[in-house]
């Protein structure tokens, strides 16, 4: 099933010195099932490609769409919240916050019942392999691959089945790298979330579906694997 189209996308913007064009007439299709890397030097254009189907912006030129429905008429902050989110290279889990508040805290933004909380916060926790023990852990307390778990099932949390990740194995060894990667092709082929991996890790690249290459704004498709 389709989840996000992108018809012929640009996007710019302006820095002190240049008007940088990082999208140029960018056109892809994500469905749900699948998960889907794109490559390309630093300054390609990838993580603004992201930051577009995040719908953090709007593309200046051409159209996202999401299940069909052009994003410029959605209300983009609901989709953040309970639609797709967004996993980063530095994790972003509230240090104050234990393992088990970080999970639910989309959940109380989403308006889940309080009664509720606690076992979905376990299921999402157990997805990604974070043992009970861990849950009244601190951030600073583990390591960066059981952070980075721990991001996921805030991500899972939020109730969305699109999940767009930005350089997710970029800080942590290999082993982990592979763990984290692992856990996304499982989310993707058994639960059918679409995942959308930004990465510079070719491993990774491998892996995924389909792979799209950026290079200056230009997205084009490298190489895909066809649907079972």
């Amino acid at each position: 099933m389709e989840r996000l189209s992108v018809n012929k996308a640009s996007y710019s913007y302006q820095t002190k010195y240049q008007t940088v064009y990082a999208v140029k007439d960018a056109s892809c299709t994500f469905e749900a099932g699948r998960v889907y890397a794109i490559t390309g030097e630093s300054g390609s254009g990838k993580s603004t490609l992201l930051s577009l189907l995040a719908g953090l912006d709007l593309p200046e030129k051409g159209d996202i769409f999401v299940d069909g429905i052009n994003m410029r008429k959605l209300n983009r902050n609901i989709y953040r919240q309970s639609v797709a989110s967004v996993i980063y290279q530095a994790f972003h889990l509230l240090p104050l916050l234990t393992v088990e508040e970080n999970v639910m805290l989309p959940m109380e933004l989403n308006n889940v019942p309080k009664h509720e909380r606690k076992a979905k916060c376990e299921k999402y926790l157990g997805k990604v392999g974070i043992q009970k023990e861990t849950f009244r852990k601190l951030p600073k307390m583990m390591s960066g691959g059981e952070q980075q778990r721990v991001a996921i099932a805030r991500s899972l949390a939020a109730g969305g089945k699109i999940l767009l990740a930005d350089e997710p194995t970029g800080n942590l060894d290999t082993d982990n790298g592979q763990n984290i990667t692992d856990i996304m092709l499982k989310l993707a082929r058994e639960d059918g979330y679409l995942i959308v991996i930004v990465t510079h890790n070719n491993s990774v690249a491998e892996q995924a579906d389909a792979v799209y290459k950026m290079r200056d704004g230009v997205l084009v498709l490298q190489s895909e694997r066809i649907a079972k």
